[in-house]
């Protein structure tokens, strides 16, 4: 019993990681959908340009 509740456990914690990390992405890639362009053309201004 002990075996079958450290295994779901541990796919609870894989299961809520990979969700956090989806939701971390998705809303860093709206974000540089919404505020793309101004981040290249700041980042241009700059000279940081050259790492893209």
């Amino acid at each position: 019993m002990t075996r079958n509740r450290l295994s779901l456990r541990s796919t609870l914690a894989v299961a809520l990681a990979a969700t956090l990390a989806t939701a971390i992405l998705a809303i860093a890639f709206a974000g540089w959908i919404g505020h793309g362009s101004s981040i290249l053309l700041s980042m241009a201004e700059s000279g940081l340009a050259w790492c893209f």
